[in-house]
């Protein structure tokens, strides 16, 4: 086993049982999704007005496009974009274990508040790794679904929180050395606040995760109008004192799915967070299929057809 990749042997089947989530848990994802829905319609309606529009198809979905046809349009004269993605959330955390804990001992806390009970503001908690049970979850990705996609994805996104990073390795662990796996600071969970949600600095995910390629976030950072100075290692999205909002969450989506579609690659994975995913299909794409309009629950992956197109002028 490999410390650094947080990996795990992959041929031991995963017993259900062991990566069965808890009721805590599910009560938990229930309230989070209800909560963090306020807003959501507002920030799917101005998304409409952005020059790119982004289509997602469940695979079984009869008007999905086919990826195999993608090569041009005969309609308009032009070519077609067309990927298919694997969308991941990450196995369980110590803090998400935290949390479905406070929850059996009957606390109650205030979400995205310093309040005395809430779990995900323990300083011991800072960019958490995987538990056991997160592992695991992982590992059964590998077995039931990766093992089984007719073809493997060539790119991997990751978010740099240590979670995400681990569940991908973890996941597609057969493709380390075959397949790009790259770090990409806009598919991080909604951050500020909760510890849980800020991330070590690139320095140290770099050395723990040998295989990753962090190239795409340090430059950007260096880039960006927030790091003038070059000073890319530090969280540049967290703040203890704000959470950020939809809307920020929203452009940070909108600008990575900017970025994807002029990727070459057209199959690819995504691991990702619950919130960073629900707002994805719920407030940037445009989905009609209610199964990957749901929340995700940890060490959960939703395959989609995304069609990248330019909005008309007509229609600006």
């Amino acid at each position: 086993m490999s410390t650094n990749a947080g990996s795990v042997t992959t041929h031991v089947a995963v017993a259900p049982s062991a990566i069965a989530q808890s009721d805590a848990a599910i009560s938990l994802a229930e309230k989070e999704r209800a909560e963090k829905m306020h807003g959501m319609k507002e920030l799917y309606n101005a998304m409409r007005q952005r020059p790119l529009i982004i289509k997602a198809y469940a695979l079984h979905d009869t008007n999905c496009p086919s990826i195999d046809d993608d090569d041009n349009d005969n309609d308009n004269n032009k070519t077609k974009n067309i990927k298919t993605v694997h969308f991941i959330r990450h196995g369980q955390g110590f803090h998400n274990l935290m949390a479905d804990q406070y929850k059996m001992l009957g606390k109650e806390w205030t979400q995205f508040t310093n309040h005395e009970n809430n779990p995900y503001t323990l300083p011991e908690l800072l960019d958490p790794p995987l538990t056991e049970k997160g592992r695991l979850q992982a590992q059964a990705l590998a077995q039931e679904q990766v093992a089984s996609l007719a073809q493997p994805p060539e790119l991997i996104l990751l978010s740099p929180l240590c979670r995400a990073i681990q569940t991908g390795l973890i996941a597609f662990e057969p493709l380390i050395g075959q397949a790009a796996f790259v770090v990409h600071e806009n598919i991080r969970e909604e951050s500020g606040i909760h510890i849980c949600d800020k991330r070590r600095s690139v320095a140290r995910q770099q050395a723990e995760f040998p295989q990753v390629d962090f190239s795409v976030l340090l430059e950007a950072a260096i880039s960006s109008n927030n790091n003038n100075n070059g000073d890319n290692d530090d969280d540049p999205i967290y703040s203890d004192a704000r959470r950020e909002s939809k809307e920020e969450v929203g452009e940070r989506i909108y600008n990575f799915m900017e970025w994807l579609s002029k990727r070459q690659e057209k199959h690819i994975a995504i691991a990702s967070h619950s919130i960073w995913l629900q707002t994805v299909f719920n407030g940037i794409l445009e989905c009609e299929d209610d199964g990957l309009k749901k929340w995700f629950l940890t060490g959960e992956m939703r395959s989609a057809v995304l069609e990248f197109m330019e909005r008309r002028r007509e229609e600006n």
